[in-house]
């Protein structure tokens, strides 16, 4: 790992060309109404704001934004895009890095509270929304929900994605809930780049613990963007909670 934790100048130069269903449009489209139709006329505050995949489109719907990231380089990619450099970036812990003001909306989306590492950190994320949400402010997170009903029995690892020149594998602790994804890819011809993550799974009942601990409350979930209902079998969820008014 370096200074910009698991995403360096490499990852950031090819995020943006992802084939995952996140980069499609038409889910950037649902995302950006979802988050806008709760930010209404106040600001919002993307942690881990990466190269602006959703900040850039919900700036455009007139939703000023802010964002945290570790990465200097997803920061410095956001900037190359149009709009960039009107959207501020505070580098740092979206654990624990402030913001001089408050925001009506907070969001997480794609997984990335699985990139705080240990349940402490996780709890500290949300002390800190609550501390940078107005009253009624709202905060949102996407994940997954954690895959272990799929590993196979006796099983650790569970293959996520396969393409051509790019396979990604899941690999579980489960006394510890944590998981490493480790990503290969083809380059150069038949050469194989493998890169590792880290990552804390988290169980939906879990975090509304978290937000409860920080004075917030559960006040929806659903299995997608397009608020489709959440049941057992739903692969992740939106959920939505609510700071006292």
């Amino acid at each position: 790992m370096h200074d910009d934790g698991y995403f360096g100048a490499a990852e950031a130069a090819r995020y943006d060309d992802s084939t995952w269903p996140q980069f499609e449009q038409e889910t950037i489209a649902a995302t950006v109404d979802f988050l806008a139709a709760l930010a209404g006329d106040g600001a919002a505050l993307e942690l881990g704001i990466g190269t602006g995949r959703i900040a850039l489109p919900l700036a455009a719907r007139g939703v000023p934004v802010h964002g945290i990231d570790l990465s200097r380089a997803m920061a410095a990619k956001l900037r190359e895009k149009p709009g960039g450099p009107t959207i501020g970036v505070t580098i740092g812990d979206f654990a624990t890095a402030t913001v001089d003001h408050t925001f009506t909306l907070a969001y997480l989306v794609f997984n990335t509270i699985g990139n705080l590492t240990s349940q402490d950190a996780q709890v500290a994320c949300f002390r800190n929304v609550a501390a940078h949400l107005e009253p009624g402010g709202t905060f949102v997170i996407e994940v997954g929900v954690p895959a272990l009903r799929k590993l196979p029995p006796g099983e650790t690892a569970l293959v996520f994605h396969i393409d051509a020149g790019y396979w990604g594998i899941d690999e579980f602790d489960v006394a510890s809930q944590s998981l490493v994804s480790h990503h290969f890819r083809t380059v150069e011809g038949n050469d194989v780049k493998r890169s590792s993550v880290p990552f804390r799974y988290v169980w939906p009942a879990e975090l509304d613990l978290m937000a409860r601990l920080a004075g917030m409350t559960l006040r929806e979930r659903w299995a997608d963007w397009d608020r489709s209902p959440f049941t057992s079998e739903s692969e992740k969820h939106i959920s939505v909670w609510e700071k006292p008014g």
